[in-house]
């Protein structure tokens, strides 16, 4: 772009020669050191002049910025000599030889030929507008559409193109109007604003008869006839932005007259078609496009940037490689475990030597490990009752020298109120960081804000089970790199591939311990146990890493089932210790891991034990309040006190909408164990079914109050054939409740109250039933004998009313007359 500045002390140096001149090299066009403006040719200068002398800077050309064009003289426009400008890209970045590598020379060495009538006077260059007007001197013989015309053949024969364009090549056009030069920030664009200056509207048929030559048009917008606005105008918009810079540049301040004999002059501005907020409201538009392709693109720029962090945390976790185990840690672990009580790993010894309760079990220690050892899928279950000692014996025994292991306990996943904070306790279990709950809630609520916008979700939030999914993914990936970080190129089998490799050691494979696995029954639990089973069956079915489940459910093949259908699990079963066993445990931790010879101290412990069994947390607790001072026989009395009140809260009190079975159920399990004032060890599975309170949904009621651990079913040959209590103290509690005369008066009461509703709507169907016979027409004899049983039955369940009746007033007596 070149300047029309009023400072004309810049002067320009410029040579020209003829194209062929003297000393036989070619006409070359110097460019101007700043901003390519004019170059001026004396007017006395021949044809063949080999240099013309540096003039003044535009010295011909007014600073108004008009050309000045005497009578025998012409103006053209050659267009495509220069890349046309736009505002993203000023001539200030063009560089100062760009005319050298354009058309510029060609257009001057081969455009006008040595024998032309024509003499160049001045070339000014636009190469803001791609461009430059050549002006020139005629013989009086031609006229301007002559050398025009001439021009335009010799460019159709010649087919000059640029290097920047190669598909386009140089054009030329007669100047009509009064071209205006001018270095404002304005740009070419394809659509130009015609105004009328002067004179009437020019119609649209005439606007396309004057500029069609410069190029195809795609339309010609007037300005409505009603319209008040001055001046008056009309838009016209071109296929290629180079015709409307040849427009602009030739037909500016052209004179066209009207019918009328008047005359309008155009003047002719661009008019670039400013689309404001294009992409902004292209956006806003499509929303359904646009908020899938965001949440891509989120995702993948999580993917990319935040899974391999997530993956080294998890590796860390496993390996413990960022954990605080150095020397300082080591001695003020020392120094202030005279002040302090530091945690322990889980699995340690807390308080005693457990070698004693575990002797018994140390055959299952063995089998385990043996398991661990073998090269095919390893997927065992520990199952045993809560307090049987699961944990120590797997953390404490069988993966005590194992170096890497992973603990995932479900039961803080499941005890999160919401799934922000069951995905924080998923992650931590693993080491899974950084998690952006927060993000999540925020994309629900834009989520919840497009559904009722548009009615579809924009897919920007992840449900709780794609968050979890992503936990475990990457988990299985950061066991892997551990399985695979013992791999050595120096190995004798290094030759084998990643997977072949993992199969063949067994011992460096990671083992993931999935503790508290069916801790509690709800519909986002099953989700999440079912994730769990399905992410375990495919690290044992890819021999990434051991898996061991830990479960208080007898109920847990049901679930492991879908993930592995066609595999055995490995299965222990771990019980209560027996009372041998539990006694020289609790005698050990009351001498500090020394079993003292017999004497009246142990002979005491018998009778404690045979109430308290050999469940290890009761045995730990009564040991406890042995070393305290307490007796054993008062250690027992508290520690059954304490059961009957956790019977009373957990399966008696509390919103019954929320349990599966009725507090009279409960009830009538403690009343069978404590028939004939002795306590039974265990009750016939079927002959609860019998009882009226099981007669309907009894046995889901049974599986309800086992999943609960009020209760035991002990199962044989496949079928389950009697019930415990859930913890050997409940016999003891079960009989403490029934001891409280209050208590037990009340609870049957309303279950003598829950046995005759039942009775009553038996004798409702049965007079139902008696009072549709008795409507037949006729009385055949075949209908007597159903007649006759219903009345034997309705006469058993009306004696079955009235001895309740009287049981529940003789128990009203004693909530009258006791505390």
């Amino acid at each position: 772009m070149f300047s029309l500045s009023t400072t004309r002390a810049h002067c320009l140096r410029r040579t020209y020669t003829s194209p062929i001149s003297p000393r036989g090299r070619p006409w070359r066009f110097q460019p101007p050191r700043r901003h390519a403006t004019a170059t001026a040719i004396p007017t006395g200068a021949t044809e063949n002049t080999a240099t013309v002398e540096p003039t003044e800077f535009l010295s011909d050309i007014p600073e108004s910025g008009f050309i000045d064009i005497k009578p025998n003289e012409g103006l053209l426009f050659f267009d495509n000599v220069y890349p046309v400008l736009s505002a993203f890209l000023d001539s200030r970045f063009i560089p100062l030889r760009l005319d050298r590598l354009s058309s510029a020379e060609k257009l001057l060495k081969h455009t006008i030929p040595p024998t032309s009538p024509i003499k160049i006077t001045q070339v000014i260059p636009r190469i803001k507008d791609g461009g430059a007007f050549i002006k020139y001197t005629r013989p009086q013989n031609l006229t301007d559409r002559d050398v025009e015309r001439q021009m335009q053949d010799l460019l159709t024969t010649q087919k000059i193109k640029p290097w920047y364009s190669p598909f386009g090549q140089v054009r030329c056009f007669l100047v009509q109007g009064q071209p205006w030069l001018e270095d404002l920030q304005r740009f070419p664009a394809t659509r130009i604003k015609v105004e009328f200056d002067g004179g009437p509207d020019i119609p649209a048929e005439e606007l396309y008869t004057t500029f069609r030559r410069f190029g195809r048009l795609v339309d010609i917008n007037p300005l409505p006839k009603d319209s008040k606005e001055l001046p008056r105008y009309a838009y016209l918009t071109f296929w290629k932005i180079r015709s409307a810079t040849a427009a602009r540049n030739c037909l500016h301040d052209l004179k066209i007259k009207t019918p009328d004999g008047k005359e309008t002059q155009l003047r002719i501005l661009y008019s670039p078609v400013v689309k404001a907020h294009t992409i902004r409201k292209w956006i806003l538009d499509h929303p359904k496009i646009v908020l899938p392709i965001l949440a891509a693109l989120i995702a993948a720029f999580a993917i990319a940037v935040f899974d391999p962090i997530r993956t080294f945390f998890v590796r860390a976790h496993i390996t413990h490689s960022l954990d605080f185990g150095s020397k300082a840690w080591t001695w003020f672990k020392g120094a202030a475990s005279t002040y302090l009580i530091l945690s322990k790993k889980p699995g340690t010894d807390t308080s005693g030597d457990l070698s004693v309760l575990w002797q018994e079990r140390k055959e299952t220690v063995e089998t385990l490990k043996s398991w661990l050892l073998e090269s095919s899928e390893t997927f065992i279950v520990v199952q045993g009752p809560r307090g049987s000692g699961k944990r120590d014996l797997v953390l404490g025994d069988v993966l005590k020298d194992w170096k890497h292991t992973l603990i995932f306990d479900c039961e803080p996943v499941q005890d999160g109120h919401g799934d922000a904070q069951i995905i924080r306790a998923a992650a931590a279990q693993v080491g899974y960081r950084p998690v952006f709950g927060w993000l999540n809630s925020i994309n629900s609520w834009v989520d919840l804000a497009v559904q009722g916008t548009l009615g579809t979700a924009a897919g920007l939030s992840e449900t709780l089970e794609t968050q979890f999914t992503k936990i475990l993914q990457n988990t299985a990936t950061a066991l892997k790199q551990v399985a695979l970080s013992h791999r050595l190129k120096s190995d004798k089998d290094s030759f084998l591939n990643d997977d072949e490799w993992l199969e063949a050691h067994p011992e460096h494979r990671p083992v993931v311990v999935i503790d508290n696995f069916l801790h509690r029954s709800d519909p986002a639990g099953e989700k999440i146990y079912q994730r769990l089973s399905d992410w375990s069956a495919l690290l044992v079915s890819a021999n990434v890493a051991h898996v061991i489940f830990m479960t208080n459910d007898v109920s847990f093949s049901k679930h492991l089932s879908r993930s592995l259908p066609d595999r055995v699990f490995r299965t222990v079963m771990l019980g209560d210790a027996s009372p041998e066993a539990a006694k020289r445990y609790v005698l050990s931790q009351i001498h500090s891991g020394t079993i003292p010879e017999k004497s009246q101290e142990t002979d005491q412990l018998d009778s404690s034990i045979d109430q308290l069994g050999g469940r290890l947390t009761d045995l730990e607790f009564l040991a406890r309040r042995i070393k305290t001072g307490e007796a054993p026989a008062q250690a027992v009395s508290e520690i059954v006190k304490t059961s009957a009140n956790e019977i009373l809260k957990l399966y008696f009190l509390g919103d019954p909408s929320k349990r599966s079975y009725t507090k009279e159920q409960a009830w009538a399990l403690i009343r069978m164990f404590g028939e004939n004032g002795t306590g039974k060890d265990q009750l016939r599975y079927n002959e609860v079914l019998l009882h009226g309170l099981f007669s309907k949904n009894g046995e889901e009621a049974l599986q309800a109050l086992e999943q609960a651990e009020f209760i035991t079913i002990v199962s044989a040959d496949g079928r389950p054939w009697a019930i415990k209590p859930g913890k050997p103290v409940y016999r003891a509690a079960f009989k403490k409740l029934q001891n409280d005369q209050v208590l037990q008066a009340k609870l049957d009461i309303d279950v003598a109250t829950e046995l005759t509703k039942t009775e009553t709507a038996n004798v409702a169907k049965y007079e139902a039933e008696l009072t549709t016979l008795a409507q037949l027409p006729s009385k055949p004899s075949e209908i007597y004998g159903r007649v006759s049983w219903l009345l034997k039955k309705l006469q058993a369940s009306q004696v079955k009313i009235e001895q309740y009746e009287k049981e529940i007033a003789g128990l009203k007596k004693v909530l009258q007359t006791q505390f």
